[in-house]
């Protein structure tokens, strides 16, 4: 049996770390795999705890950049704006999460079937924002405003809801206000960073007194296989949809969200 769930974990992680940084939802994914390999975990806290291998993904991947920063800011007031629109982005969330916490993990995260019709419905979002012709006015995150921060932030909240996901609900808002895709992708990683470490420490701590020393393993297996893929998911996105957009995203959610509903109402 512990072989089994070190094996589940590492599929979990594998798919984590694939889908975490993309348009699809991670969590949806991560949840309906959990439940079709009968996976089990105490207070859902694997799908959320493995998100840390997705974190350090990001933090290597962009280590040169935010040591750029972190060493600009006693003198550049650009880096320190930035810093702070990332923050502001962030706030929604911070504060919705913490008081919405029971409800998605009692509620949102046990049910499958939520999970598959959000991501049709999200398929046909991005396939709709997809079509749309922009026309930007933001290129550079370093530039995006305090304003236009704060709305991405509300964007994100939506993604609460399992199916959304976190870097589709930022990235369509962020379109839709006027950035680029490549400038809204990079922004949706940044906003990340403190996002899911912030989910990873809620989660921690409401969940202590569940956990166990077994259950660390398993959460340890998960973790390295999402770092793993994280790592050539992040490297290679921004340029795949600088070039293609994000139909092919579009088209595997709602291939996800109609295969997952057949299964579950034959009941597997």
């Amino acid at each position: 049996m512990a072989d089994q769930s070190i094996i589940s974990a590492l599929v979990l992680g594998l798919i984590e770390g694939l889908t975490e940084f993309l348009p699809v939802s991670s969590t949806a994914h991560v949840l309906l795999a959990g439940h079709f390999l009968g996976f089990q975990s105490p207070g859902n806290t694997f799908a959320v705890l493995i998100q840390l291998g997705a974190i350090l993904a990001i933090l290597l991947v962009y280590a040169q950049k935010l040591l750029g920063i972190a060493m600009d800011l006693p003198t550049s007031p650009k880096a320190r704006r930035f810093v702070l629109t990332v923050l502001v982005a962030f706030l929604p969330a911070a504060v919705i999460g913490a008081l919405a916490h029971d409800f998605i993990k009692t509620v949102l995260f046990e049910t499958p079937m939520l999970f598959c019709v959000v991501l049709i419905l999200g398929g046909f979002v991005l396939l709709a924002v997809d079509k749309m012709k922009f026309q930007p006015k933001y290129h550079d995150v370093m530039d995006y405003p305090l304003s236009l921060a704060f709305k991405i932030g509300l964007c994100q909240c939506v993604a609460m809801i399992p199916g959304t996901s976190r870097s589709g609900a930022t990235i369509v808002g962020a379109l839709l206000m006027g950035t680029d895709k490549r400038s809204a992708a990079e922004f949706s990683f940044f906003l990340a960073m403190p996002t899911m470490l912030g989910a990873f420490v809620l989660d921690l701590y409401k969940n202590r007194d569940v956990l166990s020393f077994d259950d660390g393993a398993v959460i340890a297996v998960g973790f390295v296989a999402a770092f793993v893929t994280a790592i050539l998911v992040v490297r290679s996105l921004l340029d795949f949809v600088s070039s293609r957009g994000y139909a092919p995203f579009a088209y595997w959610r709602i291939a996800v969200g109609i295969i997952g509903l057949i299964a579950l109402l034959l009941g597997a």
